[in-house]
Order: structure tokens, then sequence, then C-alpha cells
């Protein structure tokens, strides 16, 4: 997929070279200002050598001329979590946006409409194809691709992490390899060594990286910016395993980035938090934005008393007073995760607390449904875990019996009232319906947090934490709860099990809208007729959203593999563009969620609710902590209900019908008999939907009684040109045509009487005798 880069397109370019060095661990050490409304500080990158590169070598090849050339075309990756370094020593005024050569840092001039590659620079750096030459030779150097945008990058240095102290014994098996005892070949080694250790030393790993990450610098890189991508290299190292393995990077942001938003709450105290951006975390550290990155992180955030400083870390981190006024907060996670999914939210929260003996009692009301919905998930959890290694709930046994995992939840002082009444009480029973559907929770603990009135969405979710608007609080219970629930859904569907391909949101949004109606109706504990009602309620409201903005928005924005065949391809480099990731109108569009949800809710109904549910906790079990692409899940669907298969439904005609076009799915004439009864209680609907209802669906085509509800909407709407509908269907259909006659008069339209004398004349003599009389009756 060699795609080249224009970054005026509507596509999001990923562009990090994940297939030649692959980021295991980040270290953040940021310092927040809200005067200057930046964020400044350091982050600590920890590679390991790329799948690509390895292949490479182990076939005898060279690998980096192919890569050197891909840094001018498209990547996909994730955005990254940066931790929190000292960054006094090197507060340098200096911003070397674009590019610094070891021991100076010059400023040159910069496009800012220009593509990732960049113009030509001081340093010699060519935007051709052939953008690894080195200044006044023909040499090709390993040039490391990040994803970037919107960042003042000030340094990046090597870091000497055989000098940090007890670092030996992670250097004895360099031996194995056989690698020389050059000192740059330890350091890789010792990095190699320290991100593959096992899931059970994690803290000590942590220690280790926290330890390394303030190692000295032993020199710096090159590096130039462009407008998607930081470039970084070391003169005269020509492949990813000589490259160092362990770079500090010392930046800033800028205020106008696209990452973070700076605003006030709703106190009007200030306030910064990650918003959810379509360039998502690249414009607050540099990162690997690609999927397939799926990092661990550590963080440290000085910022000033007063304020709290919320984070994606499986710690309730406790502050730690620096100095007089200046507070430092930590985080860390253990489960490797996509840059993307990194959130911070620092303001002046506070923390919404409720009596004991209420928090007590709304607990105790969630016991009834709060056991795992299928004996058989103790026989999967005793399956060994298909993810990289990690300290993995799923093989906890204390975690798998926790219906409700520890939670918090935070707003701005004036909003503390609300949050108690409603939201408090309703994050324990909607933490419990989601265990007793899928099962054992994927995150260890999770705050809560009302964000300011400037957030574009009414709820996102992160690791650990969601985010929720202010408007989910007022008129009671009803949507905060399903708000709530959606995104508690999505520590399975989006976060525990993450898209392969970002094209592919259904996976994580249409899995969550179908999902919080199901946890919603257990936290209630409504009984079996409400649910039922309460669901196709729900349906009816979808259907209409779906289908008017099928019928008002681009055909192409509606496809939900919009790649085909394509999906989760990408470079040799492992570069790659998410299609229409930064068009606008795109992030205001429910398609992937209500599109989605009727695929499910059809799947659903074919199989039987029961049956359903216990494959959903069966593919859990089996992906979390993966990635996926649309025919992992459905390949395993149709497997455990072969059934299915035997009656045409297949992975194949799923694609054809449901994700690779546009518009509405064709519906089973059960599904358009419904469909039209809902229209049907419609007080007015204009011609152009009803045209559009008729060629979406072929109505004219259908068996009777869906052409006999078509019928019914033309009359009450006088639709003039489905009137020949309502002739053929009388003359044609005499067993089901007695009703249309008296809907035909009922209207007192000199049309339709006209039209139900003149049809009643043709086939009267044909007709039955008592259907014949009845008929009259109504017309004479």
């Amino acid at each position: 997929m060699e795609t080249q880069l224009d970054p005026m397109k509507d596509d999001l370019p990923l562009m990090a070279n994940t297939s030649y060095m692959l980021l295991k661990h980040y270290v953040l050490d940021l310092d927040v200002d809200f005067k200057s409304k930046v964020i400044e500080g350091s982050i600590v990158l920890f590679f390991e050598t790329g799948s690509q590169y390895r292949k490479t070598i182990s076939a005898g090849k060279e690998c980096c001329q192919s890569q050197f050339d891909e840094t001018c075309k498209m990547r996909a990756s994730e955005p990254c979590h940066i931790p929190m370094i000292n960054v006094s020593t090197c507060s340098s005024k200096t911003e070397c946006n674009d590019f610094a050569v070891s021991g100076k840092e010059e400023e040159a001039t910069s496009d800012g409409n220009s593509n990732h590659s960049n113009n030509e620079q001081a340093s010699g750096i060519s935007s051709s194809k052939d953008c690894c030459d080195i200044e006044d030779h023909g040499n090709k150097d390993f040039l490391l691709v990040l994803d970037c945008c919107d960042l003042s990058v000030l340094k990046v240095e090597e870091l000497d992490v055989a000098a940090v102290s007890g670092i030996e014994k992670f250097t004895r098996s360099a031996k194995l390899t056989g690698v020389s005892k050059e000192l740059e070949n330890i350091r890789n080694q010792i990095v190699h060594e320290l991100v593959t250790l096992p899931a059970d030393h994690w803290k000590e790993q942590l220690y280790y990286f926290t330890h390394c990450s303030q190692a000295p610098g032993c020199g710096e890189l090159l590096f130039s910016t462009g407008t998607w991508s930081l470039e970084i290299r070391k003169s005269g190292i020509q492949s990813p395993a000589d490259f160092p393995h362990a770079i500090r990077i010392w930046y800033k942001t800028k205020p106008e980035g696209r990452s973070v938003t700076w605003t006030t709450d709703q106190s009007g105290r200030p306030c910064v938090y990650t918003m959810g951006s379509p360039i998502n975390n690249r414009a607050l550290f540099p990162c690997q934005e690609p999927p397939t990155a799926l990092s661990t992180w550590q963080a440290s955030v000085r910022t000033a008393s007063g304020f709290v400083v919320l984070m994606s870390g499986e710690n309730s981190a406790e502050p730690v007073q620096l100095r007089e006024g200046i507070l430092s907060w930590y985080y860390y996670v253990s489960m490797p995760m996509p840059a993307s999914t990194f959130t911070i939210a620092v303001g002046c929260w506070q923390e919404v607390k409720q009596q004991s003996f209420k928090q007590k009692a709304a607990i105790g009301t969630n016991t009834e449904f709060s056991s795992p919905s299928s004996q058989t998930d103790l026989r999967w959890h005793e399956e060994i875990c298909g993810h990289v290694e990690y300290p993995c709930r799923f093989q906890n046994p204390a975690a798998r019996l926790q219906a409700v995992i520890p939670y918090r939840v935070f707003a701005p002082w004036c909003l503390m009232e609300s949050c108690e009444e409603y939201l408090l009480h309703l994050v324990p029973q909607c933490l419990s319906a989601a265990y007793a559907t899928l099962g054992t929770h994927p995150f260890s603990r999770l705050d809560v947090l009302i964000v300011p009135s400037n957030f574009s969405s009414l709820g996102m979710a992160s690791p650990h934490i969601i985010f929720l608007s202010q408007s989910v609080l007022p008129g009671g219970s009803h949507l905060c709860g399903t708000r709530l629930c959606h995104e508690i859904a999505h520590a399975w569907f989006g976060l525990a099990i993450g898209a392969r391909d970002w094209t592919e949101e259904w996976i994580s949004e249409g899995f969550a809208t179908f999902l919080e109606d199901i946890f919603w109706a257990r936290a209630q504990q409504l009984p079996h007729d409400e649910i039922k009602e309460q669901q196709e309620l729900k349906a009816l409201l979808r259907w209409r959203r779906l289908r008017d903005e099928v019928q008002n928005s681009e055909e192409e924005l509606q496809v939900l593999r919009p790649k085909k065949e394509s999906t989760g391809e990408v470079s040799e480099s492992g570069a790659s563009v998410v299609k229409y990731g930064l068009k606008a109108e795109k992030i205001f569009m429910q398609v992937h969620y209500l599109k989605g949800y009727f695929l499910l809710r059809s799947l659903a109904r074919k199989i039987g609710e029961v049956s359903y549910l216990a494959s959903l906790r069966k593919f859990v079990i089996k992906f979390h902590g993966q990635l996926v692409l649309s025919q992992d899940f459905l390949s395993m669907l149709l497997e455990d209900i072969p059934k299915q298969k035997q009656s045409g439904l297949t992975v194949e005609s799923i694609f054809q019908n449901w994700l690779d076009t546009s518009g509405i799915p064709k519906l089973l004439p059960d599904q358009l008999v419904l469909l039209l009864e809902f229209l049907l209680e419609e007080k007015t609907l204009c011609p152009r939907i009803l045209q559009c209802l008729e060629r979406t669906y072929q109505l004219r085509e259908q068996d009777a009684e869906v052409r006999h509800r078509w019928c019914e909407l033309v009359i009450k709407h006088k639709y003039e040109p489905g009137y020949g509908d309502i002739e053929r269907f009388l003359r044609e259909d005499q067993a089901m045509g007695v009703y249309l006659y008296g809907e035909l008069m009922v209207n007192e339209d000199a049309k339709q009487q006209e039209l139900a004398r003149k049809c009643f004349a043709a086939a009267q003599e044909h007709m039955d005798a008592s259907s014949a009389k009845v008929v009259a009756e109504m017309l004479f």
C-alpha cells in the first residue's frame, strides 16, 4: 500500500514506521502551565526492533532501503501517553521546531501546509523520496518516524541506560545472543531485556523504566518535524537494530494544539483535557499511532496546588507536594494499549461522595444480578489468553468475581449536587449489570468525570476513566444511565478489544450501542415485558435517526468497512491512513453506531438472545487484549452457531449486505413490515421520504404483507405516485384488499374515493360475494 500522502485530503495519515521499530513503553514527565496554556517536559521512548526488520534479517536481506522511502508515505498509528520528567535543566527558550543537530540548535523555516516530508532544510535533509540521504555523502541512515503534530520539539537525545545503578543484571544475557560488548549494543540489549520481562515482574519493570528514563544523555540525535511527523536519525546508523532503543525527547505543546482543549469548567475555573480529537494525542506527545503499536506507559504530571490530575492509569494517584504551591501526580498502566487511549484531565475537580449507608444500599440492590451470566465463563477463563503477556485480570481469580470495581466520581463544584443525586448511585448498578452480561471487568478501577460544557459528545471512554457531558444530568436518571452503560460497554468493546483498522469503528460503537440497552435493562431490574417494550421503542427511534442520516449524508460515509478487502492492510513500514479520518462532518455522524447496532440486533434475533450473549462472552474471553477485524467476530459467531451457515448466513453475505455498502441494509419481510408499521404512526411523511423508502427497499417487489403496509402509507400521506401500487394490490391481492377500500374512503379525498370506486368496478364481478357486499357498503 504505497499511497502518497496528501495532507489536504480527508484521510488521517498514520506515519510511524512500526514495522521497523516498535514502541513498547513511554515515560512522560510534564509540567502543566495554565498561564501560557502549554504542557512542557520530556518523553522517554523504549523500543524493540520491529517485526519487518527481523523477518528481513532472517532471510539474509538488507532491510533499510524500502523503509527510508516509506517516510514520504502514510502510516497507521495511535497516540501515546507521556510520563513526566523534570525539565528544569533544559527548558530552553529556543524552539527548534524543524531541525536540531548534535550540540547546536538551529531555527529553519517550515511551510505549515507542507507534506510530512520536509521541505529542504538547513541540515540538507531533502523532501525528495530519497529523504534519508545525509548531507554530503550517499549513505542512507535509518530514519525513525513518529506521529507528531502541533508540537515544538526542542531536543532529541540517546540515553545511556548502561549508566543506571543496578542495571548490570540486564547485560548478562548479552553473551547468549552473541552480540559484541560495544557500549551501544549493550544499551540496546538492556532495553530488550527490560521490555521483555515476564508479566509477574511488572513492578520491577516499572522501577527500572523509571530509573532508565532519568539516565544521562549520551549524544543528541538529528531530527526534523513535518506536518504530521517527527523524523529522527543518528549519523552513520543504517539499521533499526543498531538505532538507539531508548531516546528522550524534550518538547512542549502549543496553545492551539488539537489534542487537548484549554477552557474553563462550569464553575469558571481553568482546566485542560483530551477531548477525543480526530488527530488523537499526537499534538500532546510524539508517539506511534498505529493500533498495532500497543504499549505501556507511566507519567508524572506537575501542576499548581488546587488542581487535580486525572488520567487513564490503573492506579488512583495521590498527589505529592514537591515544593510550596506545586503538586506532582503519578500514574501508570501495565496493560499494553494503543497510544490513542491515553487520556488526561487537569482541573479543579471535586470528588463527589455519598453517605456510607446510601452507598451500601446502592450496591446491595444489585446483588441479584451480580454473578456471571453463564457457568461456562469459568471454563473459558481457564484457557490461556491469546494476547501479549501482561498482568491480566481474566487470569486473576479475585478479579473474576468482582462485580463492581472501585470507582470515583468527579465534577466541578457547582455540579456536585446533581452528580450525587443521579450519577453516583448509577455507577455501581451499571457496573454490576455489565459484569452480569459480559463477566470480568477488563480494568481494575473507574473514574467518572463531568467535563466542561464545550465537550462535543455525550460521553467518551478510556481505560480507567469515563468523560460524561453535563447534558446527561438534568431530567432524571434515564439519559445518564443509558450513556453511562454505553461508555462502560467500551471497556470490553473498543478498549480491551480494539479495531485493528480504525476505519472499522463500528466494532466499538455498534457493540456499545447494542450492549447499552442490555446493561440498562439489567441495571433497572425491569420485568421481561418492559424490557422488550423499552428496547423496541429504542430501536424505532434509532431507525428513524439512521434513516434521516442516510438520506442526508454522503454515501461514502455510510460504509462501515470503507477499505473493504484492503481493511487491516498497511505498507511495508507499517504506515497507513484512516480513511475519512479528518472529514469534519464524520465526527457528528452516527451511522457506525446505528448501522452497527442494527447488524448486531439482526444477528441476535436470528440466533436467539441467550445464545448470542453467550457467544459475546466467549468472544471477549478469546480476544481481550487484542486487535480484531470484523471477520474475527463474525467467523467465530457462525462457527458457534453452525445452523446459521446452513441457512445461507455467511461472513461474505454480511459484508455485502451490511458492511461494504452504503444505505440501510436489505431487511427481511417481517422487519420491513415492522418498519412500515412504525412509519404509519408518523403524522406526516414528505413525498421525498416515501420515494426514497420505496426505492431503497424495492417495496413494489416485496410480498403481500409488505406491499399492504406500503399501500396504507400511500393512502395516509396521499402519495399520488403510489396510487398505481394500490390499484395493482386491489386487483391482484383481493384476499387482503378489503381493508384498503375502507382506508381510501375514510380520508374523504376525492381522488382516493374515485380510485376506490374504479378498482371495485374493475374487480367486482370476479370478487367473492361476501367481500363484494362488504366493499359495496363502504363505497356507496
